[in-house]
């Protein structure tokens, strides 16, 4: 039988001390309801700005080839994509609404989670704020991603351990379960976050839940839920392994450790740092949080293995915001005590110096054609944005100019899946031929027919790579995206490429595909 609070109370052989119980959770806030509201609200009236990101038309790519895995994901997200793009095709509003509702969504599991550490009203909404403009909810919600119901998961899951925590029902493990083997159908990362969790247990206890019925039943379901992708990603080597490794040896944005190192410092804002770390602190220390102390060192087990293992910063991140509302009932609490004007006044020139410019810098505010460079050196991914039509007008130029009889058997190679999913977008309205890419899944969608030894290819800054393939290759255009942005196409080269070495079926699998 589940176990009650009071047997929780009871000293066990591996745990020394009895703990202390942990208080109770607080009264329900309408807070954070409104500002969940008001997340969600903002993110769907900026979804339709700038324009698809690289993944966003991947993923629109995927849906068209339904499976139980990819090189890089899982089924979830492609399959999301398709929906919207059935429902309402190249409407980018629905596409996002999902992200937009996650968002929503994540801002009440954080305000849930501070609820559950014993928060009040006060410290619920504080929690919430500190959640609705974070870099990680703001971000990751304004697009379509796999990153975006990463970041549910792992808060679904960080909430029901923590009741499972305080009260003592291992029944909360079938949830945590449940969550674990659907996000594993949208990436592999959950496993992360169930071996920090086993990690923190066996580290602060109770190590009776290791091998609680529950607790194991809950590891049957998450694996039967995940048997679909685990079983393709065995069938194909576990691709996923390779793309870890690429981005491992930084082949990828927000990846490599300092990188890593540094986002955690800003991944939801400087002005939390503090805020966080006191909560890191007091759920390691604070005899009445001693329950939840395995929550702290799963997030300590994780953010080592993802500096150890070169993974990317925002893999952990979901995890800082756990001890963001942690951190935010001390917040509150130490803004009520004492000079409580000069330190509430401190909070609040803190958020508007610190919080305020993350509307700027990581949502869609600015006029694209406008953009200064600086928003695009700390998002990334803003640029990646901007500029896929004209990317394809680009490409549709330098098409228009071979010859006649070369156009009819032309194909477009490019060298990164973002490439290809525009060019499936955008040119089909521009007379454009079939779009093939070698990277990751890309690989697997199809190749270029055996005729097809006329090739237009995009995304390959050096003919290096394309002249042991093609023995004629020419500089016949560059992408002209028309705005001053520095993303990774702009200006890019585009070549004509003739006189195919060997045939496609000998290079394909070989040399052209690549993961990354």
């Amino acid at each position: 039988m589940a176990e009650s609070v009071a047997d929780l109370d009871r000293p066990r052989r591996d745990e020394p001390h009895p703990p202390v119980a942990a208080p109770p959770p607080g009264p329900r806030a309408r807070g954070p309801w409104l500002i969940a509201g008001a997340v969600t609200a903002v993110l769907l009236l900026l979804s339709p700005r700038y324009g698809y990101h690289r993944d966003e038309l991947y993923f629109l790519l995927c849906g068209r080839h339904l499976d139980w895995g990819y090189v890089d994901q899982g089924p979830l997200v492609p399959a999301l994509a398709r929906l919207a793009d059935t429902v309402a095709p190249g409407n980018l509003v629905v596409l996002r609404t999902p992200s937009a509702l996650i968002g929503g969504v994540c801002v009440l599991l954080v305000a849930a989670i501070a609820r559950e550490f014993g928060a009040g009203r006060g410290a619920q909404t504080f929690a919430a704020f500190l959640a609705g403009t974070s870099g990680l909810v703001l971000a990751t919600a304004h697009l379509l991603s796999t990153t975006t119901v990463d970041m549910l998961v792992w808060l679904v899951v960080a909430l029901f351990t923590g009741r499972m925590l305080r009260t003592g029902d291992t029944r909360w493990a079938l949830g945590i379960g449940l969550a674990l083997g659907v996000g594993m159908l949208n990436k592999l990362l959950p496993a992360l976050l169930a071996v920090g969790l086993l990690a923190g247990v066996t580290i602060a206890g109770p190590r009776r839940l290791l091998r609680d019925r529950w607790v194991l039943a809950a590891a049957g379901i998450a694996l039967l839920l995940a048997a679909p992708t685990l079983i393709w990603q065995a069938a194909h080597g576990f691709p996923q392994l390779s793309v870890a490794a690429a981005i491992s040896g930084g082949d990828s944005s927000y990846s490599g450790r300092l990188d890593a190192l540094t986002l955690q410092f800003v991944i939801i804002s400087p002005y939390a740092v503090p805020i966080w770390i006191a909560g890191l602190v007091a759920l390691l220390r604070r005899p009445a949080w001693r329950a939840y102390r395995a929550l702290a060192w799963a997030w300590l087990v994780v953010v080592a293995i993802v500096l150890l293992a070169g993974g990317k910063g925002y893999y952990d991140a979901p995890l800082l915001l756990v001890l963001a509302a942690a951190g935010a009932v001390l917040t509150i609490a130490w803004a009520g005590r004492g000079a409580t004007l000069p330190r509430r006044g401190l909070l609040v020139v803190g958020a508007l110096l610190f919080v305020a410019p993350n509307g700027v810098l990581l949502l869609p505010t600015l006029p694209a054609d406008r953009l200064p460079g600086f928003v695009v050196d700390v998002n990334y991914d803003a640029g990646e944005t901007i500029g896929w039509p004209e990317f394809a007008d680009s490409v549709a130029a330098v098409h228009r100019a071979l010859p006649a009889e070369q156009r009819q058997r032309a194909v477009v190679l490019t060298a990164n899946y973002g490439e290809a999913g525009a060019i499936a977008r955008f040119g089909p309205a521009r007379g454009l031929p079939a779009a093939y890419s070698g990277h990751n899944s890309m690989a697997d969608f199809g190749q270029p027919p055996a005729d097809a030894d006329v090739v237009i290819a995009v995304g390959w800054e050096r003919p290096d790579r394309l002249r042991a393939w093609f023995g004629d290759v020419t500089l016949a255009g560059r992408v002209d995206q028309r705005v001053e942005v520095d993303n990774d196409e702009n200006g890019g080269p585009i070549w004509v490429c003739t006189g195919l070495r060997r045939p496609w079926a000998d290079i394909w699998q070989a040399e052209v595909r690549h993961a990354g």
